[in-house]
C-alpha cells in the first residue's frame, strides 16, 4: 500500500481505521449501507452546523416507466437574484449512499461556490444497475433546466459535479447531455472520478491495494452497476466514461484526485483525452490524498488547498460576467 507520509492526512487516516478497522464492508452491501448510513450520521453529528443555507425537497419526473427522482435544492439564505446551479451526485461505488450522506458537502458547496446545489437521489445498484443512476442523474438535471426560473437559476450556468462514482455518474452524464443535445451543461467538477471499469485487477503482489475504497470493493461496484463482469467489450461510455471513444464538445472541466488513489491513473488518462480534444481541463493531483481525504482529513493544510483551488476554478467558470 502507498505510504502516506502527511502527518495530518496518517491522522485522519488511523481515525477511520478505528472506526472500519476491516475496511468498507461492501462484499455484504445491504449491510455495508446501514453501516455507511450510521457512520454518516455519526460524523455528521460531530461536525460543526452550517448556517445560511435553505434547502427543500422536490420530485423530478423520472425516466420512463421509472419513480419520480428526489432532488434536494440548497441555496444560500442571502443570494442576488440569479445564481448559477450545480447538479450534485453523491459517491458510493454505485451501490451505497445518499442525499442525506452528503447533506453537510452540499451546504458547504453552496456557500463555498455561491451556487444553488441539486443534490439527486439516483437509483442503486445492483437491484437498479445501469442505466438507472445515470438516467435518473439526466432526469434531474433537465428538470432543472427547464425549472430554472422557480429557484432563481441562470440556466446558461447549470454545472454538473459528483465525487467518486458520482464524479463517474457526472462524467457520464456530460457524454449523455452532449449526445441528447436538450441541455447545455457549463462545467465539470469530477472529484476523483470512478469512470473505467477495466481498473478491477485485484491486489496482491506488484498491484497494491488502496486507502478507504480497495480494489475489492472497486470490482463490486462495478460488477454491481454494470449488472456484468467488468471489462467487457459491450460497457457504454455512459456507464464508464473513460470508454468514450469521442470527448470532444464536453464542457469544461475539472478533475481533481490523490496521489494515492485507486483512480489517479483512470483519472489522468481522462484529462489527457479531455486536453486533446480541445477541452479546457483543470487537473489537480494532491500529495498523499487517498480516497475520500478531503471528508476525513477536512482541516488539514492539503484540503485546505484543495477546499480554496476547487472554490477558485468553479468561480472562474460559473460567476465571470453575472452581475
Amino acid at each position: 500500500m502507498y505510504a502516506i507520509r502527511d502527518p495530518q492526512l496518517v491522522e485522519a487516516l488511523n481515525g477511520f481505521k478505528q472506526l472500519v478497522p476491516e475496511g468498507i464492508p461492501l462484499h455484504d452491501i445491504p449491510g455495508a449501507r446501514t453501516f455507511m448510513e450510521e457512520l454518516f450520521a455519526m460524523m455528521s453529528a460531530a461536525a460543526p452546523e452550517i448556517p445560511g443555507v435553505a434547502s427543500s425537497d422536490h420530485y423530478a419526473p423520472g425516466p420512463e416507466g421509472a419513480p419520480d427522482v428526489m432532488v434536494r435544492i440548497y441555496q444560500p439564505e442571502i443570494r442576488p437574484e440569479t445564481l448559477p446551479a450545480l447538479p450534485w451526485l453523491h459517491g458510493g461505488g454505485y451501490v451505497i449512499g445518499s442525499v442525506d450522506s452528503d447533506d453537510l458537502k452540499a451546504k458547504a458547496m453552496t456557500l463555498s461556490f455561491n451556487c444553488v446545489v441539486a443534490s439527486v437521489e439516483y437509483r442503486l445498484a445492483p437491484e437498479n444497475p445501469f442505466p438507472a443512476a445515470v438516467e435518473d442523474a439526466y432526469a434531474a438535471l433537465k428538470w432543472l433546466s427547464a425549472n430554472a426560473g422557480q429557484f432563481g437559476v441562470d440556466p446558461e450556468r447549470i454545472a454538473i459535479g459528483g465525487a467518486s462514482a458520482g464524479g463517474g455518474l457526472a462524467a457520464g452524464l456530460g457524454l449523455l447531455a452532449r449526445d441528447r443535445g436538450e441541455v447545455d451543461v457549463a462545467y465539470q467538477l469530477l472529484i476523483y472520478p470512478m469512470i473505467d471499469d477495466h481498473n478491477v485487477a485485484q491486489a496482491e503482489d506488484g498491484v497494491p491495494d488502496t486507502a478507504v475504497w480497495s480494489r475489492a470493493n472497486n470490482l463490486v461496484g462495478w460488477r454491481a452497476y454494470l449488472g456484468q463482469e467488468p471489462g467487457g467489450p459491450d460497457v457504454s461510455p455512459y456507464a464508464a466514461a473513460a470508454r468514450a471513444e469521442d470527448v470532444s464538445g464536453l464542457p469544461p472541466t475539472y478533475i481533481m484526485v490523490g496521489s494515492p488513489d485507486l483512480f489517479l491513473e483512470e483519472n489522468f488518462a481522462y484529462a489527457q483525452r479531455l486536453l486533446a480534444a480541445g477541452v479546457p481541463t483543470e487537473f489537480h493531483v494532491y500529495p498523499d490524498g487517498f480516497h475520500g481525504f478531503d471528508d476525513l482529513a477536512p482541516a488539514s493544510n492539503v484540503v485546505q488547498r484543495c477546499v480554496a483551488d476547487k472554490a477558485a476554478a468553479v468561480s472562474r467558470a460559473l460567476h465571470e460576467n453575472i452581475s
